[in-house]
């Protein structure tokens, strides 16, 4: 099925230019019958004036002379070869552009798997994002029961920022996370919780600054994502210092 509509897609890309060159050559072509029909409606002429002697024998051997040699000219004009020479080389390149194609795809491509239509993509992300959705409200509901001094309560707004990050919920993400870290400070935790902020408000605002400068201060000098903080805090400083 890939190949159909690989070769589908390509007939379709090259239509325009099939069909101009298709023209070019068909007009080149009529221009060059209509040349040799004129000059054998000529030669049927002299033939006439000759039986009705409208004109001698020597003046219609010499006319007939002339037009077979307007007749060679036009058919072997060089003009009209090199029309045919750049028309076939035309065509040449044409049906070499999808074979062409194919081939650079088959460097990358993977023709044999499966496909993957998007309805089928679409109807799965949309169960697991209901999915998500329901654990989310149970775990709500779960941490709505908890005693205030329960020790579980920071592992469930831990799960919960998890879950809220799955699916992009940002903000929400960084609200659960803002309670574990009152409920015990972590520096991951509160670089976790700056990003989330940040890619909820789409920059670094001055709440997510503050955190992210309190989370590298704690962090270990061989924490894997002190370099990604630094950096968020550069933004910040940039876009604090040029609103």
């Amino acid at each position: 099925m890939i190949w159909l509509s690989i070769g589908l897609l390509s007939l379709l890309a090259l239509a325009p230019a099939i069909v101009t060159l298709w023209k070019r050559t068909r007009v080149i072509r009529d221009e060059r019958s209509t040349a040799l029909a004129l000059h054998e409606a000529q030669l049927v002429e002299l033939d006439r004036d000759l039986a009705i002697g409208l004109i001698a024998p020597t003046e219609h051997d010499v006319a007939i002379l002339e037009i077979q040699r307007r007749i060679l000219s036009a058919d072997a004009a060089p003009s009209t070869a090199r029309a045919d020479s750049s028309a076939m080389l035309g065509w040449f390149g044409l049906a070499a552009v999808p074979a062409l194609a194919i081939a650079l795809y088959l460097t990358n491509g993977t023709p044999y798997l499966p496909a993957q239509p998007l309805g089928p993509r679409l109807v799965a992300q949309h169960m697991q994002n209901r999915k998500a959705d329901a654990l989310i409200a149970q775990l709500q509901q779960a941490m709505a029961s908890l005693p205030a001094d329960d020790p579980n309560r920071r592992q469930g707004y831990l799960l919960l920022g998890q879950l809220q990050a799955s699916g992009d919920h940002y903000a929400q993400a960084a609200e659960a996370w803002n309670h574990a870290l009152a409920l015990g400070f972590d520096p991951e935790l509160a670089a976790r919780t700056a990003e989330a902020m940040t890619r909820a408000e789409h920059h670094v605002t001055a709440q997510a600054l503050e955190l992210f400068r309190k989370a590298l201060d704690a962090a270990p000098q061989d924490a894997p994502w002190r370099p990604a903080v630094q950096g968020r805090i550069a933004q910040g400083e940039h876009d604090q210092e040029n609103p």
